[in-house]
């Protein structure tokens, strides 16, 4: 794995970035999006109002205090949302820009949060549609089935080794 540690960096998220976090934002749905009959402004109203109402979601039942913008060498391209709970740290979202995507920085930024759960011996857990083909990816990094939501999400989790 490619030594991402003096070329990434997490910074907490501001107002200023959200126009940077609709962008990234839109291009996890662009497959999804690019399967419908909408006009381009109806795709990005679309994409506007969804966008909203996650953050507005995120921002409404979640600590805040770990929600981070992504940055290589000082340029956005991601987001980590983590949240700290008393026996876990809840990814509530990871999301890389596409060009960013299958180069390992999302596994170099899960090893920060195994690091940090090996520490605090929290278990880290993420939840994933049953289809998302992230799922292997998490599987890989040594997430397991813990349990389902609403029949679409898997909770996934990951247990620090025992001291």
């Amino acid at each position: 794995m490619k030594n991402w540690q003096d070329t990434i960096q997490l910074r907490l998220y501001q107002q200023t970035d959200l126009p940077f976090l609709a962008q990234l934002y839109a291009s996890t749905r662009a497959d999804e999006l690019a399967q419908v009959p909408f006009s381009d402004e109806q795709k990005a109203a679309f994409l506007q109002q969804q966008f909203t109402a996650q953050l507005q979601h995120y921002t409404t039942y979640y600590n805040t205090d770990s929600f981070h913008i992504v940055e290589l060498n000082g340029i956005a391209i991601g987001r980590l949302f983590v949240d700290h709970w008393e026996r876990e740290l809840r990814v509530v979202d990871i999301s890389l820009l596409p060009d960013y995507q299958n180069k390992k920085i999302g596994s170099y930024l899960f090893q920060q949060l195994f690091a940090q759960s090996q520490q605090l011996q929290k278990a880290v857990s993420i939840h994933v549609e049953q289809h998302n083909s992230a799922r292997a990816w998490y599987e890989r990094l040594g997430f397991q089935y813990d349990s389902t939501t609403n029949e679409v999400y898997l909770l996934m989790k990951r247990q620090p080794d025992p001291v």
